[in-house]
């Protein structure tokens, strides 16, 4: 573990530590979209957080790492929704800052959920609205 990661797990004590996307060209561009501002929410099946992956909380700090596990950012979750992919609204959806629209991002989401372990309509996902609290370079 980095001593950046160290002293930021020191000052945020609960935070876990995930990574946007599943690769590293997609993870680099959300990382960015976070920083400019316009991506302010984030979706994961459920699937995989009853499979392991750290489950959000409501007024946690987390740390989201570059794809090669350096610290990135520091983000605060403030709102959590769970719901079915094809109830996701178009605010949702924009939230996200992936996409113009709610149909580009079903586009989007649903080739990353087929890439990630399948995809249908009624599956349920997490979205979560975060702030960007630092940006750790």
């Amino acid at each position: 573990m980095s001593e950046t990661l160290k002293l930021l797990k020191h000052r945020y004590p609960t935070a876990q530590t995930f990574k946007f996307g599943d690769s590293a060209e997609l993870s680099a561009a959300l990382l960015a979209l976070v920083r400019s501002g316009k991506k302010v929410a984030t979706c994961g099946a459920v699937r995989d957080f009853e499979n392991g992956e750290p489950m959000p909380q409501i007024g946690r700090r987390d740390i989201a790492l570059h794809w090669d596990d350096r610290p990135a950012l520091v983000i605060e979750t403030v709102e959590l929704i769970q719901c079915r992919f094809d109830e996701v609204t178009e605010a949702m959806a924009l939230a996200e800052g992936e996409d113009d629209s709610l149909d580009g991002w079903r586009r989007g989401h649903r080739a990353y959920f087929e890439r990630n372990g399948g995809f249908s309509p009624d599956m349920q996902i997490l979205w979560e609205r975060f702030l960007l609290v630092e940006d750790c370079g």
